[in-house]
């Protein structure tokens, strides 16, 4: 399955949105060009409950076009992954590349291990099912025929993280397990087909090619109104039990990982069957391994990977390369939440003490950190960033009232999107048509709301999708305005 067809999911049973009341504030901008008292009222029109935050900078002069409420720190949501791409690519290179590698721990005589074979992950984010095919199918090529001792997988490239943020609920494909060894975004891809007065079900590592069957995790189907999906931790395998009333005739939809290196290995050991080497189950070792390479795998260069991260919004990739980013700086492993206090320190010192992000981690996810407007902007417009992340920052369109695209010669708008429950955010860069170049964040976020609804336990709490429609509204309409009419 190719990375982009990996980020699908389908199915009947609730959809993977992720979308906080608080009175609206408006806060006179500390500076600005005269007349653009457009952009407030646009504000203003939305209707948002909570707090919303715009700021808006020449990159050019560094003149404020627009501040309202620009100083007040709010949850970034996915936003947060451009600065993480921006840390990345200072810390680790542009042409960094991940690599997984299969060693051999003991003597090989004739194609023969007379030891140990050994997957190592070196924390690829983007590693997938028929990544680990070409894998297998090199081995056998290098002439491997039998493994006599025990087949085992490393993941300690990385600190484990259990999930990226506890408070979500279990079953989010976008909230997984994180390591050093990670595979389909670690996420394994659960179907039913309706049979009879029950279901089939089927849980592998589907790709447009492959669809090697796992047994790390099960998924039961059982008799209950609610909750619609429960998860107990097995020892070594996942065990997910699903309501069968949320079930239609047929569906899918891709569940979290909690034990990447074992899945991996079981696809692994799947692939090298089909090559001919029967492997033994795969066993987790701490022990980085020190034998001789067999065969390796080298990722996308890292450019290239934070450009299908940013556009696509891969809570994984943002978490490893963030971590791996740190582990170059520090030069050890540290913890998820260490690793994003490393990044907001690194953030601070790269825009000379002028910006204070707080963030927990590198992906947004959690709704605990903290960034103002200000800020943001602050690390967008600071030297050599805009062209380090404007060409990687995903396009986005800009439509008139009538709904139709302005496509204007010149105009180019490049931002990331960020969203949770109550919370909406964009931040990115502006070409107007003129030439002018502007570095904008957008932020509004109800944060009482969104405990609410953390408290209600509802994927989509009431009022939710309505509140985010109204802000990505907004959004539209004050990109549109600085694209379009704001003068040269």
């Amino acid at each position: 399955m190719n990375r982009r067809a990996m980020l699908a999911a389908t199915g009947s049973v609730l959809a993977t949105a992720a979308f906080g009341e608080a009175p609206f504030t408006s806060m006179r901008p500390v500076a600005r060009v005269p007349a653009e008292d457009a952009i407030r009222k646009l504000v203003a029109e939305a209707g948002l409950t909570g707090v919303t935050g715009v700021v808006v900078t020449d990159l050019a002069t560094g003149a404020v076009i627009e501040d309202i409420a620009g100083a007040v720190a709010q949850p970034p949501a996915s936003t947060a992954k451009a600065v993480t791409a921006l840390y990345a690519l200072e810390s680790l290179g542009a042409g960094h590349r991940f690599e997984t590698r299969v060693h051999a721990d003991g003597p090989i005589v004739n194609g023969v291990v007379e030891g140990n074979l050994i997957l190592a992950g070196g924390g690829d984010p983007d590693l997938a099912t028929d990544d680990l095919a070409t894998l297998a199918a090199r081995l056998k090529d290098a002439g491997l025929r039998e493994v006599k001792g025990d087949f085992l997988v490393w993941d300690e490239a990385l600190r484990k993280v259990d999930q990226i943020d506890p408070s979500q609920l279990d079953h989010f494909g976008y909230n997984p397990t994180i390591t050093g060894l990670n595979l389909n975004y670690n996420r394994v891809h659960f179907e039913w087909k309706r049979a009879g007065e029950g279901f089939e079900t089927f849980v592998d590592a589907r790709s447009d090619t492959y669809r090697p069957a796992v047994t790390v995790a099960k998924v039961d189907i059982v008799d209950r109104a609610a909750p619609v999906f429960t998860y107990a931790n097995a020892g070594n395998a996942d065990r997910w039990t699903v309501a069968r009333s949320s079930l239609n005739d047929a569906g899918s939809r891709w569940l979290p990982v909690r034990h990447p290196a074992l899945y991996a290995g079981e696809v692994f050991a799947t692939f090298m069957r089909s090559n001919g080497v029967v492997l033994q189950s795969p066993k987790q070792t701490p022990t980085q391994p020190g034998g001789p390479v067999l065969a390796r795998l080298q990722s996308n260069p890292l450019a290239q990977q934070l450009q299908f991260m940013l556009r696509n919004s891969i809570n994984l990739s943002a978490e490893v390369t963030g971590m791996s980013a740190t582990k170059a700086l520090l030069g050890q492993r540290v913890g998820l939440q260490d690793s994003a206090v490393a990044m907001s320190d690194w953030a601070s010192l790269r825009c000379e003490g002028r910006v204070a992000p707080a963030f927990v981690d590198h992906s947004g996810l959690g709704d605990a950190s903290r960034i103002s407007p200000a800020d943001m902007v602050g690390i967008l417009a600071a030297p050599r960033v805009h062209d380090q992340l404007f060409p990687i920052l995903r396009p986005v369109r800009v439509f008139d009232d009538a709904g139709t695209e302005i496509l204007r010669q010149g105009l180019d708008v490049r931002a990331k999107t960020g969203t949770l429950n109550f919370v909406s955010s964009l931040a990115g860069y502006v070409r107007t048509e003129q030439g002018r170049n502007l570095v904008f964040a957008i932020f509004s976020s109800d944060l009482p709301r969104r405990e609410e609804g953390k408290r209600s336990g509802a994927e989509r709490p009431q009022g939710a999708v309505a509140w985010s429609r109204r802000a990505r509204a907004m959004q539209g309409k004050i990109v549109r305005h600085l694209a379009t009419r704001l003068p040269a």
